[in-house]
């Protein structure tokens, strides 16, 4: 095939090259057409010849050919030149006859690398980009995500690794115990998700369902119906427990539900952020198993905040967020596996809809098959750092410590709500998430109202209700570090002039 010219449908592919080729030609003799009297660039112009480590220089002829330096023209600093040409004689060479070669071709280039150019940009410079970022310093009460701990936020701001350098293998394997400490589970396949909490319920729910098979949902808030959709979507037969927003799901209710549909895999969530109701789940993975059942628990909003023992309390698979106790960016989530569930995950008839959530490519690739680890894809290795500091937090300050520390903070803000002739959505005190605190919205307020000003007024953050429960509940979030008196002393101030101030119907 020859090289073809512009219009020859056999030269397009020699063209695209040329085209970068040019690109290079072009800024090199540039400079030196812009510095021609420049050591260097009569160094670049000139075809070094080399015999037996002898070096003396040609010119490159602009319409072909060569020529040798003119009598008294400069030595072109013969020492370094030599040094330069015998150590990178390859790359030398290969310059002169890009050099050379734009001598030749340069009036049949020029044409194409404008046409690349010919174009002007569609959209204009952002202008809001060229102004400094702002963000304020606001108290996060909602749901989450949470205030960043000191500790975690100077992780934030160390230098980036290579996500398969050995260091960041190091912080992963450090990770996984901090999982399996924080879960309360001695679970090899255990392991953090490029991804937030969401990510995780999908994680699980792609890797242990196949079309076809029967799923269990306890729905009584927005997961139990995320958990729902997400299995219909690929192909799993769903069947549902259903309960009211604030109620929960009892063994003999489970226990009939799991005779009757025969699940493979039942979900709990064991803290129902949208409604505030903790879910018992001591006893549930034994009836699972009398019934050859999976138990897949949400803890995203619990963890942390209230007592879980996944091994104890035979969880086949957990998983949280990195966002609410944790207090770490969201982003990232934590799951493990039982060996039931792994058995299942490996001995499946087909391949999971996902590859990025492909859990035994990232069994693997976390370290947790005991084989050389395979590149799966490129980790946030800043948000690792963060989760890692945010476990290691958590291990200091030890799990019962974080446990009581939300139990008190949230019995002292249910006594403060009271006070304020408040109701708690979640009658039963035993039911309570300690972590989110859900609030009947008052009679004649509109709950927008009071979420805005708390905002605007007192840079606070709390929310609405969320899926089955929006517009009947206010959600208050003491979550990690926020868990304190301090934040609920606050808090109660902005919501007691939050129902002075804003407008209230008669009706």
């Amino acid at each position: 095939m020859g090289l073809g010219v512009p219009g020859d449908r056999a030269g397009e592919g020699w063209r695209a090259e040329a085209s970068s080729l040019s690109s290079v030609l072009f800024l090199l003799t540039g400079l030196c057409q812009l510095l021609p009297r420049h050591p260097c660039c009569q160094a670049f112009t000139r075809k070094p010849d080399i015999d037996n480590g002898q070096v003396t220089t040609t010119t490159a002829k602009a319409g072909g050919g060569v020529e040798t330096p003119p009598p008294g023209s400069p030595p072109g600093h013969s020492g370094a030149l030599r040094y330069l040409v015998i150590q990178h004689r390859g790359c030398w060479e290969m310059l002169w006859a890009l050099t050379a070669a734009r001598a030749v071709l340069g009036h049949r280039t020029t044409g194409w690398v404008r046409t690349m150019a010919s174009h002007s940009l569609l959209v204009a410079p952002p202008a809001a980009l060229s102004k400094p970022l702002f963000i304020p310093s606001r108290l996060l009460l909602g749901p989450g995500p949470s205030n960043l701990t000191p500790r975690v936020m100077a992780a934030g701001g160390l230098p980036v690794l290579g996500h398969m350098h050995q260091e960041v293998y190091q912080i992963m394997d450090e990770i996984k115990q901090g999982i399996q400490y924080v879960f309360q589970t001695r679970n090899p396949l255990s392991l953090a998700i490029s991804g937030s909490g969401h990510c995780a319920l999908e994680a699980a729910l792609f890797n242990l369902l196949e079309p076809g098979d029967s799923f269990l949902v306890g729905v009584s808030g927005i997961w139990g119906q995320r958990a729902q959709d997400i299995a219909e979507r690929i192909g799993a037969r769903v069947c549902q427990m259903v309960k009211a927003p604030g109620g929960h799901f009892t063994l003999q209710e489970v226990e009939e539900a799991l005779a009757q549909h025969k699940p493979v895999l039942l979900f709990l969530a064991h803290g129902e952020s949208s409604t505030g109701v903790l879910q018992p789940l001591n006893g549930y993975g034994e009836l699972c198993h009398r019934h050859q059942c999976l138990l897949l628990v949400d803890s995203v909003a619990s963890l942390g905040g209230a007592p879980i023992y996944m091994d104890r309390q035979g969880i086949d698979v957990l998983y949280s967020g990195s966002q609410k106790v944790l207090n770490a960016p969201p982003g990232t989530s934590l799951i493990s596996f039982s060996d039931k569930a792994k058995n299942k995950i490996y001995a499946r008839k087909t391949k999971p809809v996902s590859f990025y959530l492909d859990i035994q490519w990232l069994a693997n690739f976390w370290g947790c098959d005991d084989r050389p680890r395979t590149y799966h894809h490129t980790t946030p290795v800043i948000s690792l750092y963060s989760l890692r500091e945010s476990l290691a937090h958590l291990v200091e300050q030890g799990l019962e410590n974080s446990w009581r520390q939300h139990r008190e903070a949230s019995e002292y803000l249910y006594t403060c709500l009271q006070g304020l002739g408040l109701q708690l959505f979640v009658k039963d005190q035993a039911l309570r998430l300690p972590t989110i605190t859900s609030v009947v919205v008052p009679a004649g307020y509109d709950w927008r109202d009071i979420v805005k000003y708390i905002m605007d007024h007192h840079n606070i953050e709390i929310a609405g209700g969320l899926g089955p429960s929006a517009g009947k509940v206010l959600r208050i979030g003491l979550l990690g570090g926020n868990a304190t008196r301090e934040n609920v002393d606050r808090v109660t101030r902005a919501l007691r002039e939050a129902l002075q101030c804003c407008p209230r119907s008669k009706l």
